[in-house]
């Protein structure tokens, strides 16, 4: 009993010291069970110290060692593996052999092949995909106690006399059982709470982190106004729990929730030295703590004792304004909430860019939609009054009800300054198109619409079918000496909806693939909006038609 408890004050001071081994970022790669070589390096020294220790710190018994030595030599080879648990092993048994007495043969062969157990039993643990049982207490216990049994037979096979290793086993076995197994199973429960502890931490960070950018996302496509700002802060302000959040631009507070409000208000210049220095340095700014106390420039009797600065930035590095989180008096800025400012900082620096590319791409789209429109206008307008001119002398009627349909597709044309119109709107500003080209063509030309009546009301990019039936036109039925015909059709399939404009004048050649700027605008346009799986594409069917099939998300139906 008394060796017993002697082995335990041992392990404990064992304990000890991994107890603050592993709480040092040294420790923190052990705990994954895939190890880089850097970190088996690592394992290897720690583990190899643990089974030096245990020889150094061991009870002197008739010449013989009783010892700890096999908690770091099986937990060297189950943490590092293989490899590493052989040599951590054979580090510890060259070490053991060089003190000599009877069993230091023994000692070095079975301390070798113990760390070599433990490598074996984690190459099987991660071969049978469970990594999770090289940190359970239970599994290394009984790992350890079996390699003590084996290190008790080779004593007696290894030590002479035999006499002498047969007392010694009989007086070690069952205290050197006992200190080191449980050892082992209480400095790997030390490692599996740290590991767990940083896992729950981690995970805690990461939800925080995933419902702030899901809360947040899309708020500043509408600017960075002070309406956008105080809903970011207010998100921001439930998400980490910290006594108050700013939001700022590069000179006044855009945003202010939480302890100090009432003096602390949106629209107020930024007073804040700190504040400044980080627009101005471009780096985190934090003043509180041992740092001195946060003070308010604004109110002496501000209740906020400590302020973190994080200044947010465009693409190119340029400070637009800062997010600000703060704590009151005595209470400590923690930790976590010190990471989660910069990960906000950068999130919220994310949306603003892209925000950014959102107000430019709409922009942009204004522009196509005007080029567009100018591009149609002026050879229409032409062809248009040719036809016009040409009728009224035998056809007043006729040439009333032309100028009647230009008119109107010209007032839809111009009108239209919304990216999106209705199916319905758009068929009906082709029709007034048609109908002054079937005029023109006369008996050279027919229409055919099919058009499932479900999809009238869906939304699509203005401009998606008028380019497509002047281009059948220009490019295809104006070339015929035959009828040209033309078929505008709308329907749905089991995954997407179909527009499709198709004519008979067999032009289309799939070898010469450049289109025109109306036919690449839609195209562009429709991919922007819905993504790189809809888009329009030409193709040639076997019969000589040209088809331009535009293909939409079904989802726009809802």
């Amino acid at each position: 009993m008394e060796l017993v408890l002697s082995l335990l004050q041992q392990m404990s001071m064992y304990l000890i010291i991994a107890y603050f081994i592993t709480k040092t970022p040294l420790f923190m790669p052990l705990m994954t069970s895939k190890l880089k070589l850097k970190d088996n390096l690592i394992c290897y020294v720690l583990f190899s110290i643990f089974c030096i220790l245990g020889s150094y710190l061991g009870l002197h018994i008739n010449d013989a060692i009783a010892n700890t030595r096999a908690i770091g030599a099986v937990l060297g080879g189950l943490i590092g593996g293989p490899l590493v648990g052989f040599f951590v092993g054979l580090t510890g048994g060259i070490h053991r052999y060089t003190l000599g007495g009877f069993t230091d043969l023994a000692c070095a062969i079975s301390t070798t092949l113990e760390g070599l157990l433990g490598g074996l039993m984690h190459y099987y643990f991660i071969k049978n995909n469970k990594q999770e049982q090289i940190f359970n207490p239970i599994k290394v216990f009984l790992i350890t106690l079996t390699a003590e049994l084996m290190q008790m037979l080779i004593l007696l096979i290894f030590s002479h006399p035999f006499s002498e290793s047969w007392v010694l086993v009989k007086q070690i076995f069952a205290p050197m059982l006992i200190a080191n197994s449980v050892g082992a199973a209480f400095f790997i429960s030390i490692i599996n709470d740290r590991k767990t502890s940083y896992e729950r931490y981690s995970a805690s960070f990461s939800n925080r982190a995933l419902r702030i950018a899901a809360r947040t996302v899309g708020i500043f496509n509408q600017g960075y106004t002070l309406e956008t700002c105080q809903k970011v802060a207010k998100i921001v302000y439930e998400e980490t729990g910290v006594a108050a959040v700013a939001l700022t631009d590069q000179d006044k507070i855009m945003a202010f929730i939480g302890l100090g409000h009432d003096h602390h208000k949106a629209g107020f210049p930024i007073s804040s030295t700190h504040t400044k220095k980080a627009i101005r340095e471009r780096h985190i700014i934090y003043t509180g703590g041992r740092e001195g106390g946060y003070k308010c420039a604004i109110s002496h009797h501000c209740p906020l004792g400590s302020a973190l600065v994080i200044p947010l930035t465009d693409a190119d590095n340029h400070v637009i304004g800062t997010i600000k989180l703060y704590e009151p008096k005595r209470k400590i800025f923690s930790a976590i909430n010190y990471s989660m400012g910069a990960g906000i900082a950068k999130l919220l620096s994310a949306q603003l860019l892209e925000s950014r590319y959102q107000e430019q791409k709409n922009l942009l789209t204004q522009s196509e939609l005007k080029l567009l429109q100018a591009q149609i206008n002026p050879h229409f307008l032409f062809n248009t009054l040719n036809t016009i001119s040409a009728i009224v002398k035998r056809d007043a009627d006729q040439a009333k009800e032309l100028i009647q349909y230009l008119a109107k597709f010209l007032r839809q044309n111009l009108k239209q300054n919304s990216p999106f119109i209705s199916l319905e709107k758009e068929l009906d500003m082709v029709k007034n198109y048609l109908e002054i080209e079937l005029a023109r063509f006369q008996d050279k030309l027919s229409v055919e619409y099919d058009i499932d009546p479900q999809l009238l009301n869906i939304q699509i990019p203005t401009f998606t079918l008028q380019p497509l039936v002047e281009n059948a036109i220009k490019h295809g039925i104006s070339h015929l000496f035959d009828v040209g015909k033309i078929k505008i059709s709308a329907y749905q399939t089991e995954h997407s909806i179909q527009l499709i404009v198709a004519d008979n004048a067999n032009m289309f050649d799939p070898n010469n693939m450049h289109y025109g700027i109306g036919i690449n605008n839609v195209n562009t346009r429709i991919k922007n909006h819905f993504g790189d799986n809809f888009r329009l594409h030409m193709e040639k069917t076997t019969s000589g038609w040209t088809q331009a099939i535009i293909t939409l998300p079904k989802d726009i139906l809802l």
